[in-house]
């Protein structure tokens, strides 16, 4: 097999059938017949590598799981329904009451929930560190710290932090480096070639990249997925095997959709840049961007993500949004279609003013998912929004 990004995700398939079918078939089975009692005996203790029931494994998923683990540099991995759902299952299998989590103060809103107000239920803690005072997270470190999590870049403000400095963070003090790469995907950026022990995605944005279907993967080492599996498997979070077979065909198409999004997003991000109505702009690969030498450095590319604050508050970014004619008002992202988010209000919007401020989300942040539309079109709705 060859070693190049794009052979790798159109030519990893599950072994074809009697079919001879070129693309890989749908298996949409519950569960599968064993030949005899003994064969059941030995899948059931483990002692034989076969299927026993799709909430454990399915030919689509494996084939998943097998791409994504080359993709990224893993030996392993666990598929799930959603992307969330990989973050709690990664933390339930891992955390226990007493345990404490660093974590990035930016993340997703539905994490912070679950730090916040689930985890925080069954007696585990947590600090939130800065991405821009990479100073301050040894310091939060403590003797039952188990997990230190982080998104980068940061769901919606845009942070980079250097993952080969956590990572060495993270073996010195033992404790787990968990990434969630969903915005940079394995074709930017690559957490565990960076030292991360486990890698995270929401495959519902990028992986599928067309607003299909949802589902998440947890990627990492044989041992530490061990784990991830035998909580998974006794609480449910597994991907049905049809989104599995999407994802996998998406991955096929990612490598050259990828380049596009961030073509885009950097021609996008270089016009908004000196706009006058525009406060700040923030792109990983804008040279004012403050990590744009560490961004340079882990990432292949800049990503589709541009996060904009416009000029006026909340009005300026109600205004800009709602005189958008092409781009979608929608709470998603990494579709095909570019996507305008107000994050204050939706994704963002059980976080207190004061943490979310902390995190750069301001009333006037509009967080733009720049699509594969012609440029030209996408700044021309840019432009005439501004100017509504």
């Amino acid at each position: 097999m060859s070693e190049n990004f794009e052979t790798i995700a159109i030519r990893t398939q599950t072994e074809r059938s009697s079919h001879k079918e070129h693309s890989s078939a749908i298996y949409l089975t519950s569960s599968y017949k064993f030949d005899d009692a003994e064969e059941m005996r030995a899948l059931f203790a483990n002692e034989k590598e076969g299927n026993v029931y799709s909430r454990y494994s399915n030919p689509n998923t494996s084939e998943f799981i097998e791409k994504m683990c080359l993709l990224e540099g893993a030996e392993d991995g666990f598929a799930t329904a959603t992307g969330m759902a990989s973050i709690f299952t990664t933390f339930g299998a891992f955390l226990k009451s007493g345990d404490h989590i660093v974590s990035s103060r930016s993340v997703f809103g539905s994490t912070h929930q679950l730090l916040t107000t689930v985890f925080s239920k069954w007696g585990v803690t947590f600090d939130y560190a800065d991405l821009d005072k990479p100073q301050d997270w040894e310091v939060l470190i403590k003797p039952n710290t188990r997990i230190i999590f982080v998104e980068t870049p940061s769901n919606p403000g845009i942070d980079v932090i250097d993952l080969e400095f956590l990572a060495g963070l993270a073996k010195k003090h033992k404790v787990l480096f968990v990434v969630d790469n969903c915005f940079a995907t394995p074709y930017l950026q690559q957490p565990i070639k960076l030292g991360a022990d486990i890698s995270i995605h929401s495959a519902t944005k990028y992986i599928d990249g067309q607003g299909r279907v949802l589902g998440g993967i947890i990627l990492g080492s044989k041992a530490l997925i061990s784990e991830v599996i035998t909580f998974a498997r006794h609480s449910g979070p597994s991907l049905s095997p049809f989104n599995a077979w999407i994802l996998s065909k998406s991955l096929e198409t990612l490598a050259v959709r990828m380049d596009r999004h961030c073509e885009n997003a950097l021609k996008v991000a270089e016009y908004l840049e000196n706009h006058p109505q525009i406060k700040l702009v923030k792109y990983p690969f804008l040279p004012s961007h403050p990590q744009y030498e560490i961004a340079k450095k882990q990432m292949k590319q800049g990503g589709g993500i541009v996060t904009i604050v416009v000029k006026g508050g909340i009005a300026g970014a109600r205004k800009f949004m709602d005189g958008l004619k092409m781009f979608s008002i929608s709470a998603n992202l990494a579709d095909t279609r570019s996507i305008a988010t107000h994050p204050a209000t939706s994704t963002h919007s059980k976080l207190t003013e004061e943490q979310r401020l902390e995190v750069g989300i301001e009333q006037g942040s509009v967080r733009l998912s720049i699509g594969l539309e012609h440029v030209d079109d996408i700044l021309k709705d840019i432009e005439d929004a501004l100017n509504s």
